[in-house]
This record gives structure tokens, C-alpha cells and sequence, in this order.
């Protein structure tokens, strides 16, 4: 039984503080745990709702990219160095299972398919790599992106994957025969600022719902000054079968945001994550308006957020060093 929603209510319930300013963050399938990431490099396992930590070293760079495998027992997480790393994560002491070299360039964006045995990362090198989630052994790639790489997804029945690039374009690629079938047109997303010389923006976050039939892609536009941190966060809604637009969501009042992560909530609402110098904000979407329907302040700038729809709980990882648990009903 699923546990009442009010958005209008989210709230944060616990927070936690680090040595560091923090960047990704996922819940463990069960919902008692948090990995997080931060600019010593270091991964973190938090307890929920208790706030204990274990601090995990192994990459020599930040690390973007975290994802635990289906079981939750192990944590996989990709760094800007290109490697990847398997943790012990549910061990009375984690600790590192192996590693591997896997992209020349930042790793961007992991995921593991529904079946619990591939693992699929991508990177600044524009690839998209297939792994063994059991033996680390890698088992193809695809290429075809022409610039980073930001986000990516398996389809729930494993046998597509989506990502998304900075220039806006969002590719769903054939697992089984490795090959691309089809591109959505998601350029909103890319800001080219030919003033300051940048290319800026890109498809940062993607979800898909098929009971709704929708993909949601998200990230920034109104670049007018990316290295000023001018820009406002964007969500765009596509039909999934046909890659139609159908709805462009902006948020009024947030002129230094980026949209960094967007998930579906059960009832259908889209929630997304803020980031910038106008501080960090939950943001709510639903399908008949263009402008967000809610939106709940947090107590500094975000850099990512998880959902755990077991519980109705948030996670955020802030520059403020914390991690901070909310709750989405009264």
C-alpha cells in the first residue's frame, strides 16, 4: 500500500554533514541507505534514518556517477578519472571489489538494466559502454553521440537504452543487435553562447514512465551567461512512441538553475531537482501545465536528488556539504 502524497507538505526531515561539498547522490533499493559523492573524491555510505557514514576511497577524480545493483548488496560508481568502481555496500565494513579503466574522460552517467546483469556508462569519450554487472568484463559499445555524453537509461523491459548529449539530442539505441534506432529532438536544451565561446546545457537527466507513455528530459536554457551562472532550469515532455513534444515546462523566478535530475513520482507528478545561484529547489510538474505546479525550497544549492518511492523520501546533495532527507507526505 502506497503512502499518501501532498507535495504541497515536502519538508526536510533529517540532515547530515560532510567534510566536503557533495555532487551525486542514490538511495539503496531498500531505501535505509545513501551513497553519496563529494570533492575529496571520496564515495560515502549514509545510514536512514540514523545519518551514520562509512567513507569509501579509490578515485583519484570526482565522482558524478552512482548506482547500486538490484539486490543492493554492491554499489557501483564511476568517476572523472574514467574508472569504475564495485563497493561492498551492504558489508559491516564496504570496502573496493574491483576496478575497472573504463572511459578515457569523465564518466557521466550509469545504469544497470532491469534484470540486475548489465551495466551501461557513458562519457566524455561519446561512448556507450556494456558491462558485466558480475565479472566487470566489458560486452560491446555503441557510439554515434558528437559531444559528451550526460545521461542515460535502459528501457524497463532491458532491451533499449536512451541517452542524452549536450547538443540536445536523445538517442534510444537497440541493446541486443548494438545499434541506434531512432533520435529525439530535444535541442531546447542546448545553449550555444557564441559571446563566451561555449557550448552549454544538454540533456542532463532523463525518465521515462510507460504507464503514461512519456520521456522526460531535463536540464537548463536562457543561457545568457553560463559562466556567470545565467541560465533557467528546463524540463521537456515527449511522447515515448512517436518522440513528440508535447510539452515544454519553465520555472518563472529561477534565473541561475539547472535542472539537474528528473523522476516520476507513482501519481503521475514529475519532479525535478534545481541547482544554482539562485539556490536549490524541488520543482513539480504535471501534464496540463507549462509552468511548474509547486516548488519547496532548500536550504542551499542542490547538485542531484533520488527519490525512493517505498517511502515517499527524497535525498539532495548540497554544496553546503549536507545531505539532506525530505519527505513528500504531511
Amino acid at each position: 500500500m502506497s503512502i499518501p502524497v501532498d507535495i504541497t507538505k515536502t519538508h526536510v526531515v533529517h540532515q547530515w554533514k560532510y567534510d566536503a561539498p557533495l555532487i551525486a547522490c542514490r538511495f539503496a533499493p531498500d531505501g535505509l541507505q545513501v551513497a553519496a559523492s563529494s570533492e575529496d573524491n571520496t564515495v560515502q555510505l549514509w545510514k536512514v534514518p540514523g545519518g551514520e557514514k562509512q567513507v569509501l576511497k579509490g578515485h583519484d577524480s570526482w565522482v558524478h556517477a552512482l548506482c547500486y545493483t538490484q539486490d543492493g548488496q554492491q554499489l557501483v560508481s564511476g568517476g572523472c578519472d574514467g574508472r569504475l568502481i564495485w563497493w561492498s555496500a551492504k558489508a559491516e565494513t564496504p570496502a573496493e571489489i574491483r576496478r575497472v579503466d573504463a572511459h578515457a574522460g569523465w564518466i557521466r552517467a550509469i545504469a544497470i538494466s532491469p534484470d540486475g546483469n548489465t551495466l551501461a556508462s557513458v562519457g566524455n569519450d561519446r561512448l556507450l559502454k556494456l558491462w558485466s554487472v558480475a565479472t566487470g568484463e566489458l560486452l560491446g559499445q555503441m557510439e554515434g553521440h558528437e559531444r559528451h555524453i550526460y545521461s542515460v537509461l535502459f528501457h524497463p523491459d532491458g532491451s533499449k537504452l536512451v541517452s542524452g548529449d549536450l547538443l540536445g539530442k536523445i538517442h534510444i539505441w537497440n541493446v541486443a543487435e548494438r545499434k541506434l534506432e531512432r533520435t529525439i529532438d530535444a535541442t531546447p536544451l542546448y545553449e550555444p553562447n557564441k559571446g563566451q565561446a561555449a557550448e552549454y546545457g544538454g540533456v542532463r537527466t532523463l525518465a521515462l514512465s510507460l504507464s503514461r507513455g512519456e520521456l522526460i528530459a531535463g536540464g537548463t536554457h536562457k543561457a545568457t551567461n553560463p559562466f556567470g551562472a545565467v541560465h533557467e532550469p528546463l524540463l521537456l515532455r515527449f511522447g515515448w512512441e512517436d518522440g513528440v513534444l508535447r510539452k515544454t515546462h519553465v520555472c518563472d523566478g529561477v534565473p541561475g538553475g539547472m535542472l539537474w535530475r528528473a523522476q516520476w513520482l507513482e501519481d503521475g507528478t514529475a519532479i525535478g531537482v534545481s541547482g544554482g545561484s539562485t539556490g536549490g529547489i524541488l520543482l513539480f510538474f504535471n501534464d496540463t501545465q507549462e509552468k511548474d505546479i509547486h516548488r519547496t525550497m532548500l536550504p542551499s544549492l542542490a547538485r542531484d536528488m533520488d527519490v525512493h518511492l517505498g517511502s515517499n523520501s527524497i535525498a539532495t546533495i548540497h554544496y553546503d556539504t549536507h545531505l539532506r532527507v525530505s519527505v513528500l507526505n504531511a
